[in-house]
């Protein structure tokens, strides 16, 4: 997901929808934290391919389901007039391919060249800078862990592999070029890619997801952030973290909605001290005087 605008034990979630965020840069020394561990970690690799081979078996588990038992199907996507805590999907039509959604960025592609350019030479980001790597930096990306081998999983089961991206129209042959160049099939523009302000033109996603399942039926979503399976996580940072931990909501994660770790950018790396450790769960070293924070 870019900055612009299971189980769950199984898959870290850290993140929300393409996105504008404020982090801290590292202009020298080693790269900031987020991104040793997104980019440079085994963990992280570990977990995007986990969070790959779930999708996989759910997958598998849909398709061997509507064979073994054909009849009325729901979509991943929420139904208008859904909420959070009454997350209602839509129906799927019997004549609707069958489909995975995916974010692209942080998602199927990792970013490398612009996050370098962004922690080690202290660039602020704007839409301007990323409308340039969009156009440019195509050699500096690499398909995440996992996510050439899942494609390929589905695309063999008979699903159709979609991608809403917050990518700018603008760039739309590059992008198709780049998600060929790293192995992960062919897209075509407006009908299996979806890119910022297509359809409505908004940031928000809902109204692409509306258009997706007019023609798809979705069987799955993937993202880094929340705003990859709904436009209706909004609010404060603890306000967002509550919304995933509603009793409906929570059962959506590892089962139609699935995670990956993004822990460099976007609308998750949010929130103060207090949203963060609250008050009455923090634990000061006796040893110490006091509690700066």
């Amino acid at each position: 997901m870019r900055r612009s605008p299971v189980i769950a034990a199984l898959v870290l979630t850290v993140g929300l929808s393409a996105c504008a965020s404020v982090r801290p840069h590292t202009a020298a020394g080693t790269p900031p934290p987020g991104a040793q561990y997104l980019y440079g970690s085994g963990e992280a690799a570990a977990l995007e391919e986990q969070a790959f081979n779930v999708l996989v078996m759910h997958a598998r588990q849909w398709v061997a389901s509507e064979k073994a038992r054909p009849g009325p199907r729901v979509s991943a996507i929420l139904a208008p007039g859904a909420t959070l805590d009454q997350p209602v999907t839509l129906p799927c039509r019997a004549d609707q391919p069958r489909a995975v959604l995916f974010d692209m960025d942080e998602t199927l592609v990792a970013n490398l060249g612009y996050e370098y350019g962004d922690a080690h030479h202290d660039y602020a980001y704007d839409d301007a800078s990323w409308a340039r790597f969009e156009k440019t930096g195509e050699a500096s990306v690499v398909a995440m862990p996992g996510a050439e081998n899942a494609l390929f999983l589905l695309r063999n089961l008979g699903l159709t592999i979609v991608v809403n991206t917050n990518r700018n129209a603008a760039s739309a042959d590059v992008t198709v070029r780049t998600l060929a160049g790293l192995g992960l099939g062919t897209f075509r523009h407006g009908d299996t890619l979806f890119l910022k302000g297509d359809v409505d033109g908004k940031g928000g996603k809902d109204g692409r997801r509306a258009a997706i399942a007019a023609r798809y039926c979705v069987i799955a979503q993937v993202g880094d952030q929340l705003g990859d399976f709904s436009d209706r996580f909004t609010g404060s940072a603890p306000e967002r973290r509550a919304a995933t931990q509603l009793a409906a909501t929570r059962g959506l994660f590892g089962t139609v909605w699935f995670v990956m770790p993004n822990s460099a950018y976007g609308t998750g790396l949010a929130g103060s001290w207090s949203d963060v450790f609250p008050t009455d769960k923090r634990w000061i070293d006796p040893a110490m005087k006091k509690d700066r924070n």
